[in-house]
């Protein structure tokens, strides 16, 4: 099979967007499928590999280093006719996600949309709650003119299909146990953060921006401290956010942004895994946390919902309780035992999570839109939770 991805984000970016559209595309090319990838150039200097077309971009606001593709559709039409896909994956919902939407269906192409970002709750951490109705009322405009929309859970097909969105179906995730391991724990590495092998380290991965909450792992951490005074926080990533936590918190690791072997190293050197965000579609992080060995604190929807049992694996905290996601960092903090038994079942859980069934299921579903088929509609209930 001939496909295409489109995506306004794309490695060398660091976001969960665009590692996994990066994983995607790697997997249907490791099942022997030929893959272009359209996205934005970053620099004008920069020319495309082979099978790679390059469009022009434009930097988002507040968000250095990432951009939107233009609008490109005539581009889209004359790549396609000369050499067409036989489907086409548009990760985005930006100019360049509308313009190859519009291009796919003057062609006759199937495509696929993939819901990745919740625009909507975006509008309330930035000041304008007001406009997520609008936002999620231009995202369901948007992926009902696809034949298929990919959700990683069952919990955001329901909502989905709730708020009036079609053609919903389920693609889960997985992560990279080689890659993700326990083994990549390093006390050198630990020694350069000034922490011992028995001191606590506290850890965050991803990107330092007001839509994560970061002020609540601050005032969790802060708590954590006062039963263990040895512990460190340690934050990895960066963004707008990351000069006011670094002045505000002089006593802070900010390490920025780490990528392969790297990556590993740090999130194996961690002990107890802080992720406050409320706004993801999945959360990666979780589950690469998981495969390090590293228990996490987050809220019970996306990845935790679906993967992490409380208690067992970590904390799930109920949606909007900070409080008790206070409570649960102080109390694995101060409860080494209790950490231990809990890195080892993460483990053990995410263990069968395979990357490679997931190009398969992804392979599939673009098959069957080429062949006219339609999936079953999904079913409204959860996935039971560690499965």
């Amino acid at each position: 099979m001939h496909y295409a991805i489109v995506s306004e984000t794309y490695p060398p970016e660091v976001n969960g967007v665009a590692l996994t559209v990066q994983a995607l595309e790697q997997g249907l090319r490791a099942r022997g499928h030929d893959v272009d990838v359209v996205r934005p150039r970053r620099h004008e200097a920069v020319a495309p590999v082979p099978g790679e077309l390059l469009v022009h971009g434009v930097r988002l606001p507040r968000y250095p280093g990432l951009q939107f593709g233009v609008p490109a559709t005539r581009r889209l039409l004359r790549h396609w006719k000369a050499d067409p896909p036989d489907a086409i994956y548009i990760a985005t919902e930006g100019p360049l996600g509308w313009s190859a939407l519009r291009a796919a269906r003057r062609l006759g192409i199937p495509a696929a949309t993939g819901f990745h970002t919740r625009f909507d709750q975006y509008m309330r951490d930035y000041g304008a709650a007001w406009l997520a109705p609008v936002a999620l009322g231009w995202m369901r405009r948007f992926h009902n003119r696809a034949d298929a929309t990919l959700v990683p859970t069952r919990e955001l097909a329901g909502f989905l299909q709730l708020q009036g969105f079609r053609q919903v179906q389920r693609l889960p995730r997985a992560v990279d146990t080689e890659r993700f391991n326990p083994r990549w724990r390093d006390n050198a590495l630990r020694g350069e953060w000034s922490v011992g092998p028995h001191d606590l380290v506290v850890l965050h991965v991803g990107r330092l921006a007001a839509e994560k909450n970061l002020d609540l792992a601050v005032r969790a951490f802060r708590r954590v401290q006062q039963v263990r005074p040895d512990a460190r926080f340690v934050w990895v990533g960066d963004g707008p956010a990351r000069a006011r936590l670094e002045a505000d918190n002089p006593d802070f690791i900010f390490t920025g942004v780490r990528r392969g072997e790297s990556l590993a190293r740090h999130y194996a050197g961690g002990d107890l895994f802080l992720f406050p965000s409320r706004s993801e579609t999945f959360g990666n992080v979780t589950l690469e946390a998981m495969a390090s060995g590293v228990p996490p604190v987050a809220f019970d929807y996306g990845a935790t919902r679906e993967h992490l049992r409380d208690g067992e694996h970590g904390a799930a905290i109920a949606d909007g309780d900070d409080d008790g996601f206070i409570a649960a960092a102080v109390r694995l903090a101060a409860d080494d035992d209790t950490r231990t038994a809990m890195s080892r079942a993460g483990v053990d859980a995410v263990s069968q999570l395979r990357p490679q069934q997931v190009a398969a299921d992804f392979d599939a579903l673009l098959q069957q839109l080429v062949h006219g088929g339609r999936h079953e509609p999904i079913a409204l209930a959860q996935t039971p939770r560690g499965r």
